[in-house]
């Protein structure tokens, strides 16, 4: 281990603290003193995890020896600048994993390099594993914004199970909420809420009740429907039921509505950057809801040659939040294009959320490309879609297919 002391009169050099205020992080601020002789700055950015204690957050920190506790407020910046884009890109990892982990985690380093600066520190610490993606995330975001910066994981150089966490907690007075009994890792914001350890790891047996925290058994939700309404400007989600509200407040709503309703469950074996396969659930009851929602309001206004190659542009956007490039080079540009779609992605979306789905049922827009006209077969309403101008159409598509067959004709055929 790394003797820290620097030369400067003997003043110890300092490491911020990803700090979450469970498990892992509270035993680190200990670990960290004792392995590096550094003096620990803890910081928990809120990016509306629920029931969050600031202040008890803060106040435990300086109990465990933190030098300097801080608990910051980024909900606002968090879904502005980070979810709204993962909505208008449609992001879901895989086609099933709407990112809520991966996608706070660039605003977490952010504040952590800010608050480096401030305080001279010479190194960043998080409790990221040495098998998950989040490592990836922290080391790649912070390097990105700050390549002097040194970062420090102890999980990664120790390698304790939980159970000998709880040990070294106890062994050496630090203040801890984890228990031997809870075997389930679990990280939460407003996005969503991820789970897995235990008896996850065996992906044969269906997940247990415990793993489930903010939405209802589909078995047990309501057996009528409920309906929602989501209005959406320029592909973000602004009023739910025709009330405008802010982002967080919209999400917070439909978190409850949706998760009432058993929306948003997910079992996922999903591959790992660092080339595992891991089985983790998630809840994202306002993240499935809204993500069905924009496809359908971008299937009414936008073209199909839009629609066909801003599919590719998610993927990559996705495929880069879940890798945590989201500082890298390629990030701006591509948000630059898919801002650009969204200037006539506007609208009311209007879904059934049902025993664990969610299902739209109407839609409209004062920008749609549905021309009721065009696309009517009745008779009451006025058909002006130019049916003679069909079979001239088909001529010509069909002209290079039907040359072809004609050129290429042998006697097998």
């Amino acid at each position: 281990m790394a003797n820290s002391t620097s030369a400067n009169n003997g003043k110890r050099d300092k490491v911020v603290l990803a700090y979450s205020g469970g498990l892992d992080t509270s035993v680190d601020i200990h670990w960290l003193q004792e392995n590096y002789n550094v003096d620990v700055v803890a910081i928990s950015v809120d990016v509306g995890q629920p029931e969050a204690d600031g202040k008890e957050i803060v106040e435990r920190a300086y109990r465990n020896g933190a030098i300097r506790a801080d608990f910051f407020d980024v909900r606002k910046e968090f879904v502005e600048e980070y979810v709204w884009p993962l909505v208008k890109a449609n992001g879901m990892y895989q086609d099933i994993y709407p990112l809520s982990t991966a996608i706070a985690r660039p605003l977490m380093a952010k504040t952590l390099v800010k608050i480096a600066h401030e305080e001279g520190a010479k190194y960043i610490a998080h409790g990221c594993t040495g098998k998950g993606n989040d490592q990836v995330r922290f080391d790649a975001g912070i390097k990105a914004q700050d390549p002097d910066l040194k970062i420090l994981a102890p999980q990664r150089e120790w390698v304790a199970s939980r159970d000998e966490e709880i040990d070294y907690a106890e062994e050496h007075g630090i203040e801890i909420k984890a228990k031997k009994s809870s075997p389930f890792s679990r990280d939460e914001n407003l996005w969503g809420a991820s789970c897995e350890c235990g008896a996850l790891e065996n992906a044969w047996d269906e997940p247990p009740a415990g793993v489930w925290a903010h939405t209802v058994d589909p078995e047990q939700a309501p057996n009528t429907p409920t309906y929602v309404e989501i209005g959406f400007e320029h592909g973000i989600p602004v009023c739910l039921d025709g009330k405008r509200m802010d982002g967080i407040e919209l999400i917070e709503k439909l978190n409850k509505i949706a998760g009432d309703n058993g929306v948003g469950r997910i079992d996922h074996v999903e591959d790992r950057l660092v080339g595992i396969k891991s089985r983790e659930t998630y809840e994202c009851p306002a993240a499935v809801t809204i993500i069905t929602a924009h496809k359908a309001i971008e299937a009414m206004t936008l073209q199909r040659e839009v629609l066909d190659f801003k599919r590719g542009i998610e993927q990559k956007f996705t495929r880069m939040v879940y890798d945590g490039q989201w500082f890298g080079g390629l990030r701006e540009p591509i948000n630059a294009f898919i801002d650009a779609t969204q200037k006539f992605v506007n609208g009311v979306v209007r879904v059934k959320l049902y025993k664990g789905s969610v299902t739209v049922v109407g839609r409209k827009s004062p920008t749609s490309l549905y021309d009721t006209g065009l696309a009517t077969y009745s008779k009451d309403t006025e058909d002006t879609f130019d049916h003679h101008a069909a079979m001239g159409f088909i001529y010509v598509w069909g002209l290079p297919d039907q040359t072809a067959a004609r050129a290429h004709k042998t006697d097998k055929q």
